[in-house]
């Protein structure tokens, strides 16, 4: 059990730091955080060797690079939102129609548009922020020995990864790669897309045709 429960941090853990990355700039106290977790840093091998991130301070660094990156890629030039990818008009579903604002009130989960850069609630952000939601509950429930709600709850994390954000994500975040002037982003974007792809794998092997390995 306690390796599963490591594993469900490591995934918490993740959800929580690329959902941040996605929703709205970095500050210098995210910076800071970042650059002294060498868990994380391993995660971003090219803004390791990113020679500007040595050579200024990090609000130059926030000020000429990353908030400008940030703005050009998730606000002016890329468009961070599952409706855009998914209507036959590329128009974004704001308003309470939009399917995954009903997934979320019928898990609870309030978005707040405006402590994030976003318009709609099926940002990129928000929708991952939606999943360490739901990981931080089937870790709760792993830990009270609750093992069907875990179950239950990780069906609900499959089913949204496979109906929702792998329908699109991974083609807006190799958009990302292709579009972005700065190693970190670069490296974010490649980051989200192998631990979406990789944690679908994940589930869908933990919630089998046979039935959920933490009842079984």
């Amino acid at each position: 059990m306690n390796d599963i429960l490591t594993k469900q941090l490591a995934r918490i853990n993740l959800y929580a730091l690329i959902s941040r990355i996605m929703m709205k700039e970095v500050d210098e106290e995210f910076l800071e955080k970042f650059e002294s977790d060498e868990m994380i840093l391993s995660f971003f091998p090219n803004y390791q060797n990113w020679e500007k991130a040595k050579e200024i301070s990090k609000k130059d660094l926030l000020e000429q690079f990353l908030n400008v990156d940030f703005t050009n890629l998730f606000v002016l030039h890329l468009i961070p939102y599952e409706s855009f990818y998914r209507r036959d008009d590329q128009m974004l579903e704001t308003g309470g129609a939009n399917p995954v604002v009903q997934l979320y009130n019928e898990y609870d989960f309030r978005v707040q548009l405006d402590k994030a850069r976003c318009v709609s609630p099926d940002h990129i952000g928000i929708e991952l922020e939606f999943m360490y939601m739901l990981a931080t509950s089937e870790y709760k429930a792993l830990e009270n020995d609750d093992y069907d709600a875990a179950c239950q709850i990780a069906k609900i994390e499959r089913d949204f990864l496979r109906d929702h954000l792998l329908q699109w994500a991974p083609m807006f975040l190799q958009n990302v790669k292709a579009e972005t002037a700065t190693p970190f982003y670069f490296d974010a974007a490649s980051l989200t897309l192998e631990f979406v792809l990789s944690d679908y794998e994940y589930l869908n092997d933990l919630i089998s045709d046979e039935g959920c390995r933490y009842t079984a």
